[in-house]
């Protein structure tokens, strides 16, 4: 799927296609139960550097309640060979798309910076299933000490995310003539081997974990999460992998996501069900969107009880 080329905002998440004969617009839906699905892509660090030079980058500008940001576009067939309707599971996870929750989660922030409720000056920030970036970017460009973004494909990081955070921090340089210190890092894999490759990760009861050295003060400071739990199968995966990561005990997390995905089960109220049930982390509901452009969306915040 390609990215929308309006300037006005995202594109909703559909699960469905309503034009398809067999009601299913995404591939995964119409794989027969019984057929495995395939070994998740390479669990990687990405460089900077590694910006394909094979795919064509364009930006345009998002406004939201008076904060601009650019938003890259490429095409979904150039990257992945995929149609533009394609979301694949194990191969594509719709990274290239900017979803309608990543914006709402940007003005979440802001907002939440604006009333005092949130600072982002030197934190270490993760953005997890990030494809645009643009809620890390935001964190970027608001003081963070570092911002890694993650996401389930390489490709998506070499082809899009790196080069918007570029385009972003270099519009906010020329803007302000200022600068940008934050460290920044890009890591794809799938949600059960995230830990392993992600630099701020908690000890395991041993106190050792796999490639790192760990310290006193490991852990994020704020995860950020957009649309990321649209699969009821990958849910606990996904807690378990925040619980790796959130600095304890006043790390915290921003989830904006569709209160329900039709079609999957999945959706912010089948998450947050998961997190009270553990009663690790208590959730608070931040923002709620009812705009009629799709289902209820909502900005849920976990932090430590």
């Amino acid at each position: 799927m390609e990215a929308n080329s309006s300037a006005t905002g995202p594109e909703p998440f559909r699960l469905f296609d309503e034009k398809s004969q067999s009601g299913f617009g995404l591939g995964f839906l119409d794989v027969p139960e019984n057929k495995p699905l395939p070994p998740p892509p390479p669990c990687v660090e990405v460089l900077s550097s590694q910006v394909s030079s094979n795919v064509e980058f364009n930006v345009e500008p998002i406004n939201m309640d008076g904060l601009t940001l650019l938003k890259g576009r490429v095409s979904t067939k150039e990257v992945f060979g995929l149609s533009n309707s394609d979301l694949v599971p194990g191969k594509y996870e719709g990274g290239l798309k900017l979803w309608e929750g990543s914006l709402d989660l940007v003005k979440t922030l802001n907002s939440e910076m604006l009333s005092g409720q949130l600072s982002l000056t030197g934190k270490r920030v993760l953005e997890l299933g990030c494809g645009h970036g643009l809620p890390g970017i935001f964190a970027c460009l608001k003081g963070a000490h570092a911002v890694h973004f993650h996401d389930f494909n390489a490709e998506v990081l070499q082809c899009l995310t790196i080069p918007n955070v570029n385009a972003n921090i270099q519009q906010n340089l020329l803007a302000k003539d200022g600068n940008n210190s934050a460290e920044v890092r890009f890591f794809a894999s799938d949600w059960s081997e995230a830990h392993l490759i992600l630099p701020h990760v908690l000890a395991d009861e041993d106190g050792a974990k796999s490639g790192h050295t760990v310290d006193q003060a490991t852990g994020y400071d704020i995860i950020l999460m957009a649309e990321t739990v649209y699969s009821v199968s990958t849910l606990p995966t996904l807690y378990k992998l925040i619980k790796k990561c959130l600095l304890s005990p006043h790390g915290i997390v921003y989830l904006a996501a569709k209160k329900h995905y039709f079609g999957v089960g999945g959706g912010s109220r089948r998450f947050i069900s998961i997190v009270e049930k553990d009663s690790i982390l208590a959730a608070s509901l931040v923002a709620e969107v009812t705009d009629g452009s799709s289902n209820v969306r909502e900005v849920w915040k976990l932090h430590f009880r």
